[in-house]
């Protein structure tokens, strides 16, 4: 494919930031990709276009994961209706008396919530959306707090399903090319500290929250701090318990309305996780996250998590239609998120068709060299996870291609570190992409508008991205991956403080003038 093939995800972008529109911009950028496969014909691409989203409403795994995340909907909804949530803020507000600590208590729980990223979505999401709504934080500073700890965690957490699927891809890499004497996880373990743009996210989110914002979150928050408003005017959240919900079954609701079903459903999915991946055969942890079925895994947690909201809310009291209310509520608070997803699918689909990636690849690996091969690595995964929306993709469409070549360009030496490149250029993507799924799922839980999110998180995001890439240029000068995080780290920190004060320093002008 030629140059075309870029154009429907750059359509979706575009128009998704201009128009404020993400359903229509997603279903125009779906009948673009229809009409370049068709040549030209509207007509035959009106048809491509749902016979894409027909194709991956279908897919086992993907029908699977519509209906997990409608459970998990369903069970928020049961914490919300049993009075789990203002039993939490009961608990929290006596200690959390301020803006800054109430983010903190969301980014805390993002490193903790490591095992998967659509859960730590789900937790930190109902934990503090309720608590950080009273000391008006803005929904798009949640949102981004969530998504800057989601997949950045997963990715380099110490037992994950990501890392069970990025240890399968560099096993399947290593036979590839007949290298033999390398243990896969153990080279996964060396390319962490290469993840340049995962480690400095997880070091920006609270730089940023005990700093100062800037660019257009600052203005967010200023909204959110003056005049209460969560969210812009004229937006709309991807969710709203309370106005899909109404008013909780009993006021004075128990924390442990919240924590049991929480609590549901981290055991089962971890459970569930090692179990479909073989796990009760005997196998190791590490090779039974290689082969488990996330999809099944997660639908049994989110169930389980329903299952136990809709025993506490009988026991509570509420009768059958009550609790089939509540449960119609869940899944109506997740519509909005559902049709994003599905579209989001196709456009994954149509960049598949006209091989989006295979034409990044192509336009560069011709002038790679070993010094610059992790940062193109790095640049063409973004590109990529960006355009795309899916962050596993790109990482199994780059794996077997960059492997190979850091081997045979630099040996083993350069592999951890084009791994690392590997992970972290598609994590960007499937942080800031407005067709991510990961990034929909921030906006469901912090109940953000989502094109807001994705406006205020990208200028966040592209400080650590900058700096990775940086990083990875200078990283055959300086050889040593602590001593550039060091360096990468000490840079963040100024950048983002000088960032800040500017920022203020514009702010207090600006009012100086208004009073003149």
């Amino acid at each position: 494919m030629d140059f075309l093939s870029i154009v429907p995800p750059l359509v979706a972008v575009v128009l998704a930031i201009f128009t404020k529109r993400v359903l229509f911009s997603l279903f125009i950028s779906i009948w673009v990709g229809g009409l370049i496969a068709a040549g030209g014909n509207p007509f035959e691409a009106v048809g491509l276009t749902f016979t894409w989203m027909k194709d991956v409403m279908i897919d086992p795994w993907n029908a699977r994961f519509l209906v997990m995340t409608a459970l998990l909907g369903t069970g928020a909804a049961f914490m919300f209706k049993t009075g789990g949530s203002d039993g939490l803020i009961k608990v929290l507000q006596k200690k959390l008396t301020t803006g800054k600590r109430v983010q903190m208590l969301s980014y805390f729980l993002g490193i903790i919530i490591f095992f998967n990223d659509y859960v730590n979505s789900v937790i930190v999401g109902n934990a503090t959306k309720d608590i950080t709504a009273k000391h008006k934080v803005s929904r798009e500073k949640l949102s981004y707090i969530i998504d800057s700890t989601a997949a950045p965690m997963a990715t380099i957490g110490p037992v994950s399903d990501w890392i069970g699927f990025q240890v399968s891809l560099i096993a399947a890499a290593f036979v590839s090319i007949g290298i033999v004497g390398l243990e896969p996880y153990f080279m996964f373990l060396q390319s962490i500290p290469w993840n340049f743009y995962a480690i400095l996210c997880l070091f920006a989110v609270p730089m940023i929250i005990l700093g100062k914002d800037f660019g257009p979150m600052a203005k967010a928050e200023h909204r959110a701090k003056t005049t209460g408003k969560l969210i812009p005017d004229g937006s709309t959240p991807l969710s709203s318990v309370d106005q899909d919900l109404g008013e909780p079954h009993k006021k004075e609701g128990s924390i442990w309305n919240f924590i049991l079903p929480l609590v549901t459903l981290i055991t089962v999915s971890i459970w569930g996780l090692w179990y479909t991946g073989g796990g009760a055969t005997g196998i190791s942890i590490m090779d039974a996250l290689a082969a488990t079925d996330v999809s099944i895994a997660l639908t049994w947690g989110a169930f389980a998590m329903t299952l136990v909201g809709i025993i506490l809310a009988l026991i509570q009291g509420m009768g059958l239609k009550k609790c089939e209310d509540a449960l119609l509520g869940g899944i109506r608070t997740m519509l909005p998120a559902l049709i994003i997803i599905v579209l989001a699918w196709s456009i994954g689909t149509v960049t598949s068709v006209l091989g989006t990636a295979e034409y990044v690849v192509a336009a560069t690996e011709g002038w790679m060299t070993a010094a610059l091969l992790p940062f193109l690595i790095f640049v063409i995964g973004m590109f990529i996870s960006f355009a795309t929306g899916t962050s596993w993709g790109t990482m199994s469409i780059l794996t077997p291609i960059a492997i190979p070549l850091a081997y045979t360009m630099g040996g083993e030496d350069l592999i951890p570190i084009v791994i690392g490149a590997i992970f972290a250029g598609a994590i960007f993507g499937d942080h800031v992409s407005p067709i991510s799924d990961t990034t929909v799922m921030a906006s469901i839980f912090a109940e953000s508008d989502h094109i807001a999110h994705v406006n205020t998180q990208i200028p966040y995001a592209m400080v650590p991205a900058g700096i990775a890439g940086v990083l990875y240029l200078t990283s055959s000068f300086l050889g040593s991956s602590i001593v550039l995080l060091i360096i990468g780290i000490v840079a963040q920190f100024f950048l983002l403080r000088y960032l800040g004060n500017r920022n203020e320093k514009k702010y207090m002008k600006a009012e100086k003038r208004i009073g003149a």
